[in-house]
């Protein structure tokens, strides 16, 4: 239901407590008469040390996001965006789009997420077969990214995880650590590159390189606020962000 301010599209955003960077990034790529309103999933701060924490951490959230939902959906939004992407990828393809479905019905809304979001940004773009990725998780969320996309049809030509094992610090990653990142996974020569994990401050350094490499560059979040804005017919032009807000 728009309102006042959101007199064109009022978004509901689910992020984890302990995530600092899918706010801003998304207040940042707001278009006038378009606004956001935040709803967090308690998860504490604790080290993934070791396979089992690694997996406690992703079933706490998984378990935290339809209260979540319930809190934001209080404020009547048009439209809901979820600001996690490895729970999104979490149980394989099929897996993702079943919880996507089940959250859409209970609570009688639609929802751009880290999976169909940057599907339906690798089909607009389109031509993209080989990807590289890059990802704050520890291995065995990696498997499941790989898996995800893999099952999407797409190749896996490279893999770079920043391994991070404290919640906050994923969103401490320096511009300069991303930068080397996209170089290493690049040399595996993919059609494109495809960074997952919410928590990385992506955003502008993706738009960045996609026109240093001249080949896509996808950030997880700038891909789930452009499929939310195309979604509901918001089709403006946000600079900042790279050719996926600019030129689709």
């Amino acid at each position: 239901m728009v309102d006042s301010l959101g007199h064109r599209l009022k978004l509901g955003v689910v992020v984890p407590s302990t995530n600092t960077v899918v706010q801003p990034e998304f207040a940042d790529m707001q278009p006038p008469g378009v606004t956001n309103h935040v709803g967090r999933i308690f998860i504490p701060d604790a080290k993934l040390s070791t396979p089992a924490d690694f997996i406690a951490h992703i079933e706490r959230m998984r378990a935290g996001i339809d209260s979540a939902m319930e809190r934001v959906m209080t404020c009547q939004p048009d439209y809901v965006v979820n600001g996690l992407s490895l729970e999104a990828f979490w149980d394989g393809l099929d897996g993702s789009m079943e919880m996507l479905r089940r959250l859409e019905a209970k609570f009688r809304t639609k929802i751009s997420m880290g999976n169909n979001a940057i599907l339906a940004a690798l089909e607009r773009v389109g031509k993209i077969r080989r990807i590289s990725l890059i990802t704050p998780h520890r291995p065995e969320g990696d498997e499941r990214v790989r898996r995800f996309f893999t099952q999407a049809g797409y190749e896996v030509a490279d893999l770079f995880s920043f391994n991070v094992n404290l919640p906050t610090l994923i969103c401490h990653t320096s511009a300069s650590a991303l930068r080397d990142a996209v170089l290493k996974v690049n040399a595996a020569k993919p059609d494109a590159i495809v960074q997952v994990g919410t928590g990385l401050p992506f955003g502008k350094l993706a738009g960045e390189a996609w026109e240093w490499l001249k080949k896509p560059v996808f950030a997880i979040n700038t891909a789930c606020y452009w499929h939310a804005l195309r979604q509901n017919k918001v089709h403006d032009r946000i600079e900042g962000y790279g050719p996926l807000l600019t030129r689709y």
